[in-house]
């Protein structure tokens, strides 16, 4: 299973839909995701992965993770997963 795959699980399950619902141009707001609901979500991810995300949910703005799409979620579990094996 891909990183893309594995977050698109964990976000569909959060979002309940189906994963075939969720497509990498999808945006937490398109998939009636509130912030709560992402906060769910990236504490998911955390733990499916075992990395920490650099997310505050208080301000999202000033994180350094971009939260947009799923695109870019996978895109930056991908770099930390990167940055963690080396």
């Amino acid at each position: 299973m891909t990183v893309q795959d594995r977050v698109i699980d964990i976000i569909a399950e959060q979002a309940l839909l189906d994963p075939s619902d969720v497509t990498p141009q999808s945006t937490p707001e398109s998939l009636g995701i509130d912030s709560l609901g992402l906060v769910e979500s990236i504490f998911a991810i955390e733990e499916a992965f075992d990395i920490s995300i650099p997310f505050n949910a208080n301000d999202p703005a000033e994180s350094d993770f971009d939260i947009s799409s799923v695109a870019t979620i996978v895109a930056g579990i991908e770099k930390l997963i990167a940055e963690k094996a080396v």
